[in-house]
Formats: structure tokens, C-alpha cells, sequence
């Protein structure tokens, strides 16, 4: 075990896994695959992008072949829009060509989209086969990677068909964050921000102690380990209390309400789900202040520290109809109320299934 890697455990009553956070572990692949019983031959299909497999699918591959491991790559188009059910054809025809069994291997390398395509395409391959998470983006690293979810977007909203699948392991490289494009390194501290919100007050003030949380050249190489690896804690933590989000894991999604309905109406690529998660992160802290469950004062240092990060917080002009018509597509809807996480004071947060047409109304025309 290389003393520098930090490990967080994720204990599940069935499928427990690690997450290895650690420099340069993307180039150990063989060897983190070994420790954790892969045996020499196994098929193994990693799914990338050009963009990501371009800087480090060589490593990848050559590591898998060190090991006597047995890899494909199989390079598919990059974006929010490849999220759909030709993607998961182009998978699992890849898988068919590898002759791929149940004890096989599919690999995840690259953001939170080839994840969560991956993911999904392991978990219907022959009923279920083994996936490792190799997340290259912040917002991957501490969220889409961890606990499970897997799936595709819909024509008429996102994420709606899916499978919970853990992983076999995670593996965390904070160097693969040099190459990401700086909108996309914006985007992955909103769902940093929103653990501070849902559950750590520490995090929240420490992002609020830094000049320059916008731009990964300004922050140092210690705090964006603690960042990332107290994120990853918390998502871990919340996932081991409810692990197919009957409860708890719920409070996984604050923001994520209004920020699927911004995504699903402006249209999948126009904005970033990390962008979109930060207008609704501000929206749904409207919704408390109205309710009177949040201060005024703490829904502002939200939003200021939403706009520290450089990620937008005003509410795109939308149409009332049809956003209400998007949240009852949204797949927490029950008994035809739609869910929201609201917050209570920063750190804590609180389901409601109680909001009303007439305060979604309000809140969007005062964030207007």
C-alpha cells in the first residue's frame, strides 16, 4: 500500500469497495486491480473519450497489459448529449467484439457522463458484470463516481433510466485535473459546495476562506486533496447510511431539482450540470428563505460563494408551465408531489414533498 494514497472505505452490506486518492495512481492501474483479487487474463474494456484516453489511455492500457490483464479501448463521443441509449449500444457491441464473460471488467475513464454510461452498461451486460470508476473530472471525483448510480438521459428528462451498480474501486488522480478545461474544473465545485451545505460546515468556511476558489492554478496542492477527499467522505458516508436513496442519500440531490429542469429545458450541453446544480442550489435556498426555514444572510453566502467559483447563480428566463411540467418528470416525484431539498442553516438540510405550484411561482420570479 503506497503510504502517500489516501483510502476511504465504502462498507455495504453487499459490495463494498474502496476509493484510492492518489498521485500518479493512474498509472498503478494493474496493480490496484491485482490487490483487489483480479487474476491474469481478464477481459477488460475501458470506455473513454478522445479528449481523456489522448493524455492517458496509453498508461492505462500499458499498466492493464503489465499486469497479463486483457484491455480494449473503446473511444465514444464526448458530452452531456452522448447520454443515451446509442452510446449503451456502442458498449455493449464493443463488449460482444471482446467477448466479454461475467467475471470480465469495464473501466470508466473519464467524467462523470462516461460513468455514468459505463456504469450502466456493466450493470445490464449479461445481467452484470464488474466496473471501475477512473473519474478525470472534479465533479466525477466527488460525486458521479461514488455510491452506484449509473444511467442514461431521457427525451424528456435526465437520468430516468438507470441501475444502482457499485463499483469494484475508485481511483482518484488529482493530476488528471491539469488538463480539464477551466469551465468544467467551475462546475465540479458546485457539488464540492453543496457537501458544505448538506453536511459540512468546515468545508463550507474553509472554500469561504479562500481568495480564488474559480481556477485550479490558485489553489494549492494540499487543499485540493482536503477538498476532494472530504467531499468523496461525505458522498461515501451518506451513501453507506442509504445506499438506494430511501432516505438520507436524498439530500445527495439539493440543487439538483431545479438544476435537472434548467438541463432538460435549455437543452443538455447548454449548460453544465455542475452550472445548472449551482442556479438551482441558489433557487431552492429562495425557497427556503420564503418558507422561513433558512436565513436571509446564509442564502447570501451561498450565492456568494457560488459566484467565488465563477459558476453562474441567476435563474434562466424559463416559462412557469413548462418548468412545472418538468418537475413532474423528474424521478423523485411520489404520489405526484415533487421533492425538494431545502436547507435549514449550512451544514443541515431537510426533505420536503409539500411545495406548492404558487411558492415555486414566488421563488422564480423574485430569483427573476
Amino acid at each position: 500500500m503506497n503510504k502517500d494514497n489516501h483510502h476511504i472505505k465504502v462498507s455495504l452490506t453487499r459490495n463494498s469497495y474502496e476509493i484510492v486518492i492518489g498521485k500518479s495512481i493512474l498509472e498503478c492501474i494493474g496493480d490496484e486491480l491485482s490487490k483487489i483479487g483480479f487474476k491474469e487474463g481478464l477481459k477488460i474494456l475501458v470506455v473513454s473519450n478522445k479528449e481523456v484516453s489522448d493524455y492517458y489511455g496509453d498508461s492505462i492500457i500499458k499498466s492493464l497489459i503489465a499486469h497479463k490483464f486483457n484491455p480494449k479501448l473503446l473511444i465514444l463521443k464526448a458530452g452531456e448529449e452522448q447520454k443515451n441509449q446509442s452510446s449503451i449500444d456502442l458498449i455493449h457491441n464493443a463488449a460482444y467484439d471482446a467477448r466479454l464473460e461475467r467475471g470480465s471488467l469495464m473501466i470508466a475513464l473519464g467524467g462523470g457522463v462516461i460513468g455514468d454510461m459505463t456504469g450502466f452498461a456493466a450493470a445490464t451486460w449479461l445481467r452484470g458484470i464488474h466496473v471501475v470508476q477512473i473519474p478525470t473530472t472534479l465533479l466525477a471525483m466527488v460525486d458521479a463516481s461514488i455510491g452506484g448510480k449509473t444511467g442514461i438521459n431521457h427525451s424528456k428528462g435526465k437520468n430516468l433510466i438507470g441501475a444502482f451498480h457499485q463499483p469494484k474501486l475508485v481511483l482518484i488522480d488529482p493530476k488528471t485535473l491539469v488538463t480539464l478545461p477551466a469551465r468544467e474544473f467551475k462546475a465540479g465545485m458546485a457539488e464540492i459546495i453543496k457537501y458544505g451545505v448538506i453536511s459540512d460546515l468546515n468545508l463550507f468556511e474553509l472554500l469561504e476562506s479562500q481568495d480564488n476558489i474559480s481556477e485550479l492554478s490558485s489553489i494549492k496542492e494540499k487543499l485540493l486533496l482536503e477538498v476532494i477527499e472530504r467531499s468523496a467522505k461525505s458522498k461515501a458516508e451518506i451513501v453507506m447510511k442509504d445506499e438506494k436513496e430511501s432516505g438520507v442519500r436524498a439530500y445527495l440531490n439539493y440543487g439538483h431539482t431545479f438544476g435537472h429542469v434548467i438541463e432538460n429545458l435549455c437543452g443538455y450541453g447548454t449548460w453544465l450540470h455542475g452550472e445548472a446544480v449551482a442556479m438551482g442550489m441558489v433557487a431552492v435556498g429562495q425557497l427556503a428563505v420564503q418558507r422561513g426555514l433558512w436565513k436571509e444572510i446564509e442564502a447570501k453566502r451561498q450565492k456568494q460563494l457560488i459566484e467565488k467559483a465563477g459558476l453562474p447563480s441567476k435563474w434562466p428566463g424559463l416559462e412557469l408551465e413548462n418548468v412545472l411540467s418538468s418537475l413532474q418528470g423528474d424521478k423523485k416525484v411520489k404520489n405526484g408531489k415533487v421533492s425538494f431539498v431545502l436547507p435549514l442553516k449550512i451544514g443541515d438540510v431537510k426533505i420536503f414533498n409539500n411545495i406548492s405550484n404558487e411558492e415555486i411561482n414566488d421563488c422564480l420570479q423574485k430569483l427573476g
